[in-house]
């Protein structure tokens, strides 16, 4: 009986991982590669000269640039050799299919092949991107683009250094306008210290699996498993919302589509954990299985795939990073101690005795 609920259980998460990766790639090829954190901070200083009604912003820890222009005038982004690249105005979002930073600016790393009509040159021909008078792109004047870090940073890495000051060119029918910006390095935080510390409590929870599930402390032990799961559950869902906040989402519609298309599985896991709690605190039959399947999954598509925050200075949500490293903590502390105190239990879990009684005797 127990081996069969493992084994389910593995199966249950088998196909999960399978059909994240499976989900993961389409979003991938449409530009949707937000890092999960880095070690440099993107930040816009503002418009020169100001435009009532023209607001720039960062997103998705430096990733993105967003403008939004409510000036009722058409305003434009000028590419990386002076053309027109983008245009935002009140009848929607432009991009010009002749710009090449059109192309390199569909993933972060800049990597996309030029097209033959790509030509900065050419006179722009505009392609409706979007409705609305928000437009967000990657930009590399406001990135480091290179693999290994500047030379300054790499004599103090220590230390908190300016990259460089960016501009980049707009145009107001005639005027030109500059977004102003800085790019700079942040020292990444001691991953050891953050995996160290969640290793002990995820040893801590699971040791709850040590208490005789039979005693009134094994009932105890099992609800403070579901409060804990609750709690673990509620922040794994907080921290994909957050994410979507961060890279612009506005509204709950506009957070849930983002949830619903790009972090489906962190959210799943994160209800299920939740669910999985109360069934654990009403001490429902199989809530130890439920337990173990619960964390699991939540430990390994809201834990393990946001882990990276550990190791980067800057966290891609509208939050602390070092708030953000106490969260994914958490997750994986109560998901992963989940999973190991309900395999203690289901292990200790008393075997049903094999039916017994006469046995049937055949003709002599």
């Amino acid at each position: 009986m127990i081996r069969t609920l493992l084994a389910r259980a593995g199966l249950v998460a088998t196909a999960a991982f399978a059909a994240t990766v499976l989900t993961a790639a389409p979003a991938a090829a449409h530009g949707a590669d937000a890092p999960d954190g880095t070690d440099y901070r993107t930040r816009a200083t503002g418009v020169t000269p100001q435009r009532p009604g023209l607001e720039v912003r960062v997103v998705e820890a430096g990733a993105r640039l967003e403008l939004t222009n409510d000036t009722g005038r058409a305003i434009e982004v000028i590419g990386y050799s002076g053309e027109p690249y983008l245009r935002v105005g009140p009848d929607g979002v432009f991009e010009n299919s002749r710009s090449p930073a059109t192309y390199l600016n569909r993933t972060i790393a800049g990597d996309t092949a030029l097209p033959a009509e790509a030509d900065p040159a050419a006179p722009p021909t505009w392609r409706r991107i979007a409705d609305g008078s928000t437009a967000r792109w990657h930009d590399q004047r406001a990135l480091w683009q290179e693999s290994a870090p500047p030379a300054q940073v790499r004599a103090a890495p220590d230390r908190e250094h300016r990259v460089r000051d960016w501009t980049i060119p707009l145009r107001d029918g005639a005027d030109p306008v500059t977004i102003g910006g800085t790019l700079d390095w942040v020292p990444p935080p001691d991953a050891y210290t953050w995996w160290a510390v969640t290793i002990v409590g995820l040893l801590a929870v699971g040791a709850l699996g040590l208490v005789a599930a039979a005693a009134p402390a094994g009932a105890r032990a099992l609800s403070a498993l579901g409060a804990l799961l609750v709690v673990g559950g509620a922040l794994a869902v907080g921290y994909p919302v957050g994410r979507e906040l961060d890279a612009g989402a506005h509204g709950v519609g506009g957070v849930l589509v983002g949830l619903l298309s790009g972090q489906i599985w962190s959210l799943l896991t994160g209800l299920g954990a939740i669910a999985a709690g109360w069934y654990a605190l009403a001490r429902r039959p199989a809530a130890d299985f439920v337990v173990t399947l619960a964390g699991a999954c939540v430990a390994l598509f809201a834990g393990v795939g946001n882990a990276a925050v550990f190791a980067r200075s800057i966290a891609p949500v509208p939050w602390p990073p070092e708030l953000a490293r106490v969260m994914v903590a958490l997750v994986l502390i109560t998901g992963t101690g989940a999973t190991a105190a309900g395999v203690l239990r289901l292990h200790a879990a008393p075997k049903t005795p094999a039916p017994t009684g006469p046995h049937p005797t055949g003709p002599r």
